[in-house]
């Protein structure tokens, strides 16, 4: 999500190569793990991204890791395996073989443990002296397993200076075993099993950071607590906040009291302090905090959310000062930009975020890049998804997605579909999605997966009939149909429940006349999803699709917009060979055939009736009706053709011309063969460069020579064909000068 639009860097996207090919790279060992087949000696910094590339694609496991037990060729200095499935024996024989300064092991399943990955990196000589940080966030640490092994606990990792243990079953014994690392200087615990902080008083003269969030089972009296603290003689950075959600608020109420009596005691406790966290705390008052800042003119940030405190005028006087609070955009930013991963505090930052943003009218990237990062962060968190969604929409509403990178706004939509798909019955996140995904730029010039997006919103119109919603949801489906490929389409066209649906609206709003949004835009959806589909088509007409049709045909006579797009779709079942039987009804071409000879009625609707006759006048052989009806026909198609004035807007588009082959022919009637070649003519006329190569391919100008060439091809065909063929020429001869004139 980087600001700048472009293509990724070549080492990455040859990284995501060797991740797509590693099948072909590799082969089996006798366990099952890969093996690179041939693998030259990467650049160091390379080895760490391969592996880091495998496991954000999530295809880092035991027969992946594998290709690191070659220690030679891929060396790793900085390891991150976060979130992958990896066991105790695939860790030690893949990575503990390398001389490791960093590893991040947070949130891997497995059944690998703490104990397995420190007792595994201790056995390496060499990693217990490079081994600098390690962070093992989430994980089981199982210490118990070690036994009495000395050797195995974490200060055997006599290098280490930064431990992450957050989240994690850390208890009393294995602080006091962490707390003798010689090098120790950065330490967090949060969310952890510790009851004492004493330990800490063995590291005080090298612990410079400690983060100790939500450590609810600490049992310290405020005042031994504080102590323990103003004897951290190099602590420079202090995080004791805490969950101000959480449901029992006496847990917290000794922190509380103990970030009290830091504010209000002596400048002499923790001098040095740069930075200091009590968000979430309760007893935070103005005063102590107006007195502790300028005690300190060394302070660089402070986080005050959820404490009340945040808008202390002390504050916005102190310019090097970054805080996390509720007073005003920054320190909200700031707050969705340190706290990614405690859902509590990412919560209370969007809530408050929200709240500012209603009537936003400037483009905030920055700021929406944060609302992503906490979505991504907290993937199942129905709160989170709830108020993030809302930003979503105020940040991206109107023009302000356009003056966004595509890529974040391509980011953008892939993580509204996340949450539509992980809450797919909490209505208020789905209707937060649709409203921010309903904007003809996102859906029309933006990538992403828009045949998910197709299947997502029309589940949810299933069970929904807010008329608003509604409206959009069918004006999403419409322009996401119309935008899919053509394997796709075929996809989406195979379910009955999609047909069903969008014929329903259809009938609900014929059964009233009424004219809207929502009713041209099902009828678009529906032309667009039997465009050259078969199984679509013949799924229309086994829903009963056929008969709805003629009923809105005639019901809706005076409004062009609807006829247009009735006759569009029956225009694509005339083409399917197998449902033209369906469509022989004398009263029906009667119909079209009237609407076709009308004067008054818009060319656009002609043209779609003359399609429907073109189409099945063409087969002589399945013709069902009396012969007299198909012979007027073919009279009235070419008369009737030949008064028609050009289009100057664009009133169709074509996946193909296949389905004019057999129009094309120089044995079918002059009629058949002029409304194909004024219905080509039409479109390359309004896009000659898009439509151009497709005659080459697919063989029509040929068609269109022979069509010239031969002696019984009317004259006013020969002329639209000419025309055809002319205008092709011309464009080649422009796009050749073209490039003669660009060359070296």
């Amino acid at each position: 999500m980087d600001d700048a639009e472009g293509p990724g860097a070549l080492s990455d996207l040859c990284l995501a190569q060797v991740c797509r090919s590693l099948d072909a790279l590799c082969s089996r060992r006798a366990d099952d793990s890969m093996c690179l087949i041939w693998a030259p000696l990467f650049p160091q910094e390379m080895a760490d991204q391969l592996l880091h590339k495998m496991a954000t694609k999530g295809i880092l496991n035991d027969t992946t890791v594998g290709i690191f037990r070659n220690s030679e060729e891929l060396r790793l200095r900085r390891a991150s395996i976060r979130f992958c499935s990896v066991s105790a024996e695939a860790f030690r024989l893949a990575l503990c073989s390398h001389r490791l300064q960093e590893l991040d092991a947070s949130w891997v399943s497995g059944g690998l443990t703490g104990a397995n990955i420190v007792s595994s990196l201790a056995s390496n000589p060499e990693c217990r002296s490079s081994l600098q940080r390690l962070t093992l966030c989430g994980l089981h640490l199982d210490w118990e397993s070690l036994g009495d092994d000395e050797h195995a606990g974490f200060s055997s990792l006599r290098g280490l200076r930064t431990l992450n243990l957050a989240n994690t079953d850390l208890k009393d014994a294995v602080l006091e075993d962490i707390c003798t690392l010689p090098q120790l200087e950065s330490l967090d615990i949060s969310c952890s099993g510790v009851t004492q902080l004493t330990a800490l008083l063995i590291c005080k003269n090298t612990l410079k950071s400690f983060t100790a969030y939500q450590l609810r089972q600490l049992d310290m009296s405020p005042a031994r607590l504080l102590s323990v603290l103003s004897q951290l003689h190099a602590l420079r950075h202090l995080d004791f906040s805490d969950d101000h959600l959480s449901v029992d608020d006496s847990d917290g109420r000794d922190g509380d009291e103990t970030v009290r009596q830091l504010l209000e005691g002596s400048p002499q406790v923790l001098p040095s302090l740069v930075s200091l966290d009590i968000s979430g705390r309760k007893r935070v008052m103005e005063a102590a905090l107006r007195a502790f800042v300028q005690a300190r003119s060394g302070l660089v940030f402070l986080g005050l959310l959820a404490t009340g405190a945040s808008s202390c005028d002390v504050l916005s006087s102190q310019k090097n000062l970054k805080v996390t609070g509720e007073a005003n955009e920054n320190q909200l930013c700031e707050a969705l930009r340190r706290y990614r991963d405690r859902e509590c505090f990412i919560r209370e930052a969007l809530v408050n975020l929200y709240n500012r943003i209603t009537d936003i009218d400037k483009p905030r990237p920055d700021m929406l890049k944060l609302v992503l990062s906490g979505m991504q962060s907290h993937p199942n968190s129905l709160h989170v998804h709830l108020v993030a969604t809302a930003c979503v929409f105020n940040l991206t509403t109107q023009d302000l997605a356009e003056a966004m990178p595509v890529s974040l706004i391509s980011c953008t939509a892939t993580q509204l579909l996340h949450s539509m798909k992980t809450f797919p019955s909490h209505q208020q996140v789905q209707k937060n999605c649709l409203l921010a995904l309903c904007s003809e730029y996102i859906l029309q010039d933006v990538p992403f997966d828009k045949y998910l997006a197709a299947t997502l919103v029309i589940n949810w119109l299933s069970s929904h009939a807010d008329p608003t919603l509604q409206r959009m949801a069918v004006a999403v489906i419409s322009i996401l149909v119309a935008k899919l490929s053509t394997e796709e389409t075929a996809q989406l066209a195979k379910d009955v429940f999609i047909m069903k649906q969008l014929l329903a609206i259809v009938q609900q709003k014929a059964m009233v006349g009424v004219v809207d949004s929502t009713l041209k835009f099902a009828l678009s959806a529906l032309w667009n999803l039997t465009d050259e589909m078969p199984t679509a088509a013949r799924n229309f007409i086994e829903c009963q699709g056929l008969e709805l049709y003629e009923e809105v045909l005639e019901s809706y006579y005076t409004e062009p917009s609807i006829q247009q797009k009735v006759l569009g779709l029956l225009n694509n079942l005339a083409e399917v060979e197998e449902l033209k039987s369906d469509l022989m009804e004398e009263d029906l071409l009667e119909h079209v055939l009237s609407l076709l000879q009308d004067s008054q009625v818009e060319v656009g609707v002609r043209y779609f009736a003359a399609g429907i006759l073109a189409h099945l006048a063409s087969r002589p052989e399945a013709w069902t009706l009396d012969d007299e009806l198909r012979d007027t026909i073919l009279q009235k198609l070419h008369a009737s053709i030949m008064t028609w004035t050009q289009v100057e807007r664009e009133m169709v588009s074509y996946r193909s011309f296949s389905p004019f082959f057999r129009l094309l022919q120089t044995c079918q009637p002059s009629g058949v063969q002029l409304w194909a070649v004024w219905a080509i003519h039409l479109v390359c006329s309004q896009n000659t460069s898009h439509y151009r190569s497709m005659l080459e391919q697919e063989g029509v100008t040929e068609l269109l020579k022979a069509l010239d060439a031969h002696p019984d091809t009317h004259s006013d065909i020969k002329v639209l064909a000419n025309s055809i063929l002319q205008m092709v020429e011309q464009h080649q001869s422009h796009t050749g000068l073209l490039h003669k004139h660009i060359e070296p």
